[in-house]
């Protein structure tokens, strides 16, 4: 599942692409995708809407209209790409929004042929979800706060850790309580700052939380920088995947110590550690 530098990748690349694009209509291909409001309102609203801007909020693409917000999760196996040109839909095309051009020719009275492009929500698994809002918060209220923003502190995640009684890793998958890491960032973190994922929350000191706070900003920001990392065959660009520390790398030794990575099971997930970097 793409997580936050992933789905901040995307947005990135899409976003010169996209502002000031008109959305001419929507071909909703499979209704479930749209979840809220109904594919009839959805197409209508959606139609005419011009794109000002794409950004991102935890791992929801963020594409903001003239008087709404078209938020996108893409779940396990969803992209999100512009296409050119006449197209024929692909198998697992879920949306199709038709963008108008944006300059038309001088007399021009068609949007036919070569002109067309098409902002396309390709989900193979059929997990992930589309909204359309003028209120975020009615999809996006109970997210904890961004990871790279200045509301996130290394205070504010001690106090945070201290309030709670549960397992690391857990804790910080819950989108509630911090938006946007996934597994792979978790455990990078958590292994750059030398904690073992089920180690309790409350029992975590101030140090051990500020070097927590510096081990995800760093990793986020590295994974960016990287643009992401490309392990999924859904997810394609990325090359951060070839500079994981622990992640994936079980039976290799520690880039750290030379210890062998093990492989453990944390909240049902697949948990990547150093015994020895990461002691219990």
């Amino acid at each position: 599942m793409p997580e936050l530098p992933e789905v901040e990748t995307i947005a990135r690349s899409l976003r010169p692409q996209l502002i000031g694009r008109k959305i001419i209509e929507a071909d909703v291909r499979w209704a479930r995708t749209v979840a809220m409001p109904s594919v009839k309102k959805f197409k209508e609203q959606v139609k005419g809407q011009k794109i000002v801007d794409v950004s991102r909020r935890a791992k929801f693409l963020n594409i903001q209209l003239q008087a709404y917000n078209l938020l996108i999760h893409l779940r396990m196996s969803g992209d999100v790409l512009v296409r050119q040109g006449k197209i024929e839909p692909e198998k697992h095309d879920r949306l199709i929004l038709t963008l108008a051009p944006l300059h038309f020719p001088p007399n021009s009275k068609n949007l036919g042929g070569e002109k067309k492009e098409y902002l396309v929500f390709n989900d193979t698994r059929k997990f992930g979800r589309v909204w359309l809002t003028d209120d975020m918060e009615k999809v996006l209220g109970r997210l904890g706060p961004e990871p790279l923003s200045p509301s996130f502190t290394s205070h504010w995640l001690y106090d945070s850790l201290q309030s709670r009684h549960r397992q690391l890793k857990p804790l910080l998958l819950d989108q509630t309580f911090l938006a946007g890491l996934g597994n792979i960032y978790t455990d990078e973190a958590l292994h750059m700052a030398k904690l073992h994922p089920q180690a309790i929350s409350d029992s975590v000191t101030a140090k051990q939380a500020e070097r927590l706070h510096q081990a995800i900003q760093t990793i986020l920001q590295e994974g960016i920088r990287r643009n992401g990392a490309s392990i999924d065959w859904v997810y394609r660009g990325g090359d951060f995947q070839n500079h994981f520390r622990v992640y994936g790398r079980d039976g290799e030794p520690c880039p750290v110590c030379g210890t062998t990575i093990q492989k453990i099971i944390v909240g049902q997930r697949g948990t990547h550690i150093c015994p020895n970097c990461q002691k219990g």
